[in-house]
C-alpha cells in the first residue's frame, strides 16, 4: 500500500507517517524547499525508514498544481491524506491570502487528481473544529452548523464542502475528518498547549520568568495527536466514505491546561503567568466540544490518552529540551530569554 501525504513534516504528518510505516506503507510526503532543512519533526523516521525507500520525500506546495498532479500520476498511491494548510488560527487573520489559498487550491488539485485517475485513491481531507465557531457550549457532531469565525476556518469550510461535492458527484471514496484540537511534544511552539508546556520546562530550570498569554477562559476538546491520526487511517478503511468527528467529548479551559501544566512541576501558575489584549482573536472561538460517538461505534476508534497524560508527555518532553537549552546558555550559546510573537 502507498500513501502520499502533504503536510509530512507537521505534527499530524509525523504521527500519522510513523503509524502507517509502522503498519507496513511505503509513504510519499512533500515538503515545501526552503533555503534551510525543515524536517526536524521526521528526521528520525527518515533515518529508519528512509534508506529501504519505505519513505520517499518531494519538493512541491499545495498551490503548485503541476507538481502535485506529476507526482500522483507517478507515484500512483492508494491513499492521499491532505494535512497541509497555514494552520495557525492567529496568523490567518494576519496573513488571510495564504491561509485561504492553501486550504481551497490545494484540496481541489488533490481531488482533481482523484477524479482524474484510472487508480482508485482513497481521499483524507483535514477539516478542523474551528469550522464550527463555537458560539455556545453544544456538543458538535458531524450533522452540527458550520460559523467559522477566521479566515482559516473559512478555508477549510470551503475544502470539506468541496470534498463532499467531488464524493457525491463522481461517486469517490473522499473523507472529511473533523478533528478537534490534539496535542503533543510535536506541536508548533506558537500553539498555545506547546507555549504553555515550553514556559513551564523553561521556567523549572531558570530560563524564563514569566508567561504571557491571552484568553483563558476559552475553551477546547484536547487530544493526543498520535491518537488522532489513527482515525484518519480507520476512516479510509470503513466500507463506504463519510465525515467523521474525532475528539475526547470532554472540554478544559487555557487556564485548566496552565494549572496541570505547572502542576506537573510544583509551581503555581499565579506566580508567572500574565494576561494580554494584544494575544486575544479578532473573532475569539470561545468553546469548543465534540460528540465522538459515531466514530466510536463505527471506526471502533477512541482516545487512549487522557487530558492529565496529554500535559504530562508534554511537559515531560519540554522540560528535557529545556535541560538542553540551559546546557548551551551555560556555555553561552544561546540567550537566557525567550518571547513568543504570537499564540493561539
Amino acid at each position: 500500500m502507498k500513501a502520499f501525504i502533504t503536510g509530512i513534516t507537521g505534527q499530524d504528518g509525523y504521527y500519522l507517517s510513523k503509524h502507517l510505516l509502522e503498519s507496513g506503507f511505503e509513504v510519499h510526503g512533500t515538503i515545501r524547499r526552503s533555503s534551510s532543512f525543515n524536517t526536524s519533526r521526521i528526521d528520525g523516521l527518515i533515518a529508519e525508514f528512509g534508506k529501504s525507500d519505505q519513505l520517499k520525500l518531494y519538493y512541491s506546495d499545495l498551490l503548485d498544481s503541476s507538481s502535485l498532479n506529476n507526482l500522483i500520476n507517478n507515484i500512483e498511491p492508494d491513499q492521499i491524506y491532505n494535512l497541509a494548510a497555514q494552520s495557525h488560527v492567529a496568523v490567518s487573520f494576519k496573513n488571510p491570502l495564504y491561509t485561504t489559498q492553501t486550504s481551497t487550491v490545494g484540496p481541489l488539485t488533490l481531488l482533481e487528481a482523484v477524479k482524474n485517475s484510472k487508480k482508485e485513491i482513497k481521499y483524507y481531507q483535514a477539516s478542523s473544529s474551528e469550522m464550527y465557531g463555537g458560539i455556545d457550549s453544544s456538543v458538535l457532531s458531524e450533522t452540527s452548523v458550520f460559523n467559522p469565525k477566521s479566515p482559516y476556518a473559512v478555508g477549510k469550510v470551503f475544502a470539506h464542502e468541496m470534498t463532499k461535492v467531488y464524493r457525491e458527484s463522481y461517486d469517490l471514496f473522499c473523507v472529511n475528518g473533523i478533528l478537534f484540537n490534539h496535542e503533543s511534544p510535536a506541536r508548533g511552539e506558537t500553539f498555545v498547549t506547546r507555549k504553555i508546556t515550553r514556559a513551564v520546562g523553561r521556567i523549572f530550570h531558570g530560563i524564563q520568568k514569566n508567561l504571557t498569554l491571552g484568553n483563558l477562559e476559552a475553551k477546547r476538546d484536547w487530544g493526543f495527536a498520535g491518537d488522532y491520526v489513527k482515525g484518519m487511517k480507520l476512516m479510509l478503511e470503513h466500507d463506504h466514505p463519510d465525515d467523521w468527528v474525532l475528539a475526547t467529548g470532554e472540554t478544559h479551559t487555557v487556564q485548566e491546561f496552565v494549572e496541570a501544566a505547572f502542576g506537573e512541576v510544583g509551581l503555581n501558575w499565579k506566580d508567572h503567568v500574565l494576561t494580554s489584549d494584544k494575544y486575544h482573536r479578532p473573532n475569539e472561538v470561545e468553546h469548543l466540544l465534540g460528540d465522538p460517538s459515531k466514530a466510536k461505534k463505527l471506526l471502533k476508534w477512541k482516545p487512549e490518552l487522557d487530558f492529565k497524560g496529554l500535559v504530562k508527555v508534554m511537559v515531560e518532553s519540554d522540560i528535557e529540551l529545556a535541560e538542553q537549552e540551559s546546557v548551551l546558555i551555560s556555555k553561552k550559546l544561546m540567550k537566557p530569554t525567550w518571547e513568543y510573537p504570537i499564540t493561539d
